[in-house]
């Protein structure tokens, strides 16, 4: 008897990404398309790509990604554009944060609520000294991909292939083949990192009514200190007052907080899977045709294709080629993005690259995530935002500084770790050129963790290289900051801020 199952069938997008995931030698199909779609980026030529052995397993992974419900809506996603345009103008300022690599295993209840806390204290430091509100964003609930610069490794005097993140391969070298059935995974590990992240705000895991852990006992030098507790006891006493006079009571944005998620969009074949063409919602700020008038505002009711996986994405470094396919998916969702400029990228390319990615200029769609080096941002940023400043995105992009990815250094024993006071100068840096330049900084995009981990050396906690060896370093892929270097960097943000 025939079974009555049948297996589900592949689109003709999902089979063309199929197609290209397995390809002797990873080339791209050759032809040139104006159209987009989906599924167009596989015509292009692409970086830091994953091709599998098993074609079969490959369809058989995105035809399921291509039936399975979306993890974010519309509605979500255009909120999120709503207050990244507020950015945009100067009216609040972006925090972005969380692991530089998720696992599956960080899909569970503690550190998930201890990134959130952390997120939440942060953003209050940040809303007393910018003076603005402040817009949430975690690196969660999909950031498992990562680029590498060596697509190999040695290992016991044998090469196997680099980890890539849990959505791609193993961390345990047998487990290095790359493995389509990762990419259901991320997706359900996603789904369930975001399911438990709007339970808990829902729960009032975000209600200031509530005491926070202000705790400052790692702050060994007094001066710094005595600031630290100045704002802090400015925030609760603020909290207090508005509880005294009853304010607080008739404010629900004290019991919860919005919170949207983020991961680089690498794997095209997952994001085209789960991107989705949808009914948008009605919007005040419908994107403009400025110029020529060939981009015309979509109608309120004209659908849109969205990337459901994540609220926010963005391109890496290692992969924004003006040609490239990753270039080519970006420029067709609806979703806001994210573009990381390093000092590779040369000044004349910026605008082309936005011509690209945002035609209509529509405000707040594109973040530009600055990653240079402490000891190179007073060479390379005045003349990035010249550039913008010169063309007609200017005032429609959010200047975001990762202070992260340019202060990476390995110790002499070959540990990877960063310095907080070059992640601090860097972010210094950016706020005293874009004041200079009149521009404004509108962000900082940092990787941290809510747990007690020693992987960044400096700081007031006074840790050293040599802690690094004390069984404190928990990454797989880069340093981040724990939670105390964290706070401290948004404890220092906002006294800039306060000095600005």
């Amino acid at each position: 008897m025939e079974d009555p199952v049948k297996a589900p069938s592949l689109s003709k997008a999902g089979e063309a990404a199929a197609g290209l995931k397995v390809a002797a030698n990873g080339t791209h199909v050759n032809g040139e398309t104006s159209r987009w779609t989906p599924s167009s980026w596989t015509t292009k030529p692409i970086k830091q790509d994953v091709i599998y052995e098993d074609r079969a397993a490959v369809s058989k992974a995105l035809a399921k990604l291509e039936r399975c419900p979306p993890i974010v809506t519309p509605t979500e996603i255009c909120k999120l554009k709503e207050r990244l345009r507020d950015v945009a103008l100067g009216k609040a300022f972006l925090l972005q944060g969380g692991d530089c690599a998720e696992l599956f295993d960080y899909c569970n209840s503690d550190m998930i609520e201890s990134k959130i806390k952390l997120l939440l204290q942060m953003s209050l430091v940040l809303i007393y000294g910018a003076g603005k509100p402040v817009v949430r964003i975690a690196r969660m609930a999909g950031q498992f991909a990562k680029p590498r610069s060596s697509p190999t490794e040695q290992y016991n005097g044998r090469t196997i292939t680099a980890f890539r993140g849990d959505n791609i391969n193993g961390y345990d070298p047998e487990e290095r083949a790359p493995d389509p059935s990762r990419l259901v995974s991320a997706y359900f590990h996603s789904a369930a990192t975001s399911n438990y992240i709007r339970a808990s705000l829902s729960s009032g895991i975000a209600d200031l009514h509530s005491p926070l852990d202000w705790e400052l006992g790692h702050v060994k030098e007094e001066g710094i200190k005595a600031k630290y507790e100045t704002i802090v006891n400015s925030i609760t006493e603020s909290l207090r007052f508005m509880k005294t006079v009853g304010a607080d009571s008739a404010a629900s944005s004290l019991e919860t907080v919005e919170l949207y998620t983020s991961h680089e969009g690498l794997l095209l074949e997952y994001e085209q899977s789960l991107t989705r063409n949808l009914k948008s919602p009605p919007s005040p700020h419908q994107p403009q045709g400025l110029t020529n008038g060939t981009h015309p505002s979509p109608p309120e009711e004209a659908k849109q294709y969205y990337n459901t996986s994540a609220h926010f994405l963005w391109i890496g470094d290692r992969t924004r080629q003006p040609h490239g396919a990753h270039i080519e998916y970006f420029r067709g969702i609806a979703n806001p993005i994210g573009l990381k400029i390093g000092p590779s990228m040369p000044a004349s390319e910026i605008v082309p690259l936005l011509d690209i990615l945002n035609p209509t200029y529509e405000i707040g769609k594109i973040t530009l995530i600055t990653r240079y080096g402490a000891s190179a941002i007073s060479a390379l940023l005045p003349a990035h935002i010249s550039a913008i400043q010169a063309s007609l995105h200017n005032g429609t992009v959010i200047w975001q500084c990762d202070p992260m990815h340019g202060n990476t250094r390995s110790t002499p024993t070959g540990v990877k770790t960063r310095h907080f006071e070059s992640i601090l100068s860097e972010v210094s840096d950016a706020m005293r050129i874009h004041k200079e330049m009149g521009s404004y900084l509108g962000g900082v995009h940092l990787e941290l963790t809510g747990e007690a981990v020693t992987e960044c050396v400096g700081g007031s906690e006074g840790l050293g290289e040599e802690d690094l060896e004390g069984g404190g370093y928990k990454s797989f892929c880069d340093p981040r900051l724990n939670e105390k270097q964290a706070l401290e960097l948004a404890f220092l943000v906002a006294g800039g801020f306060r000095r600005g």
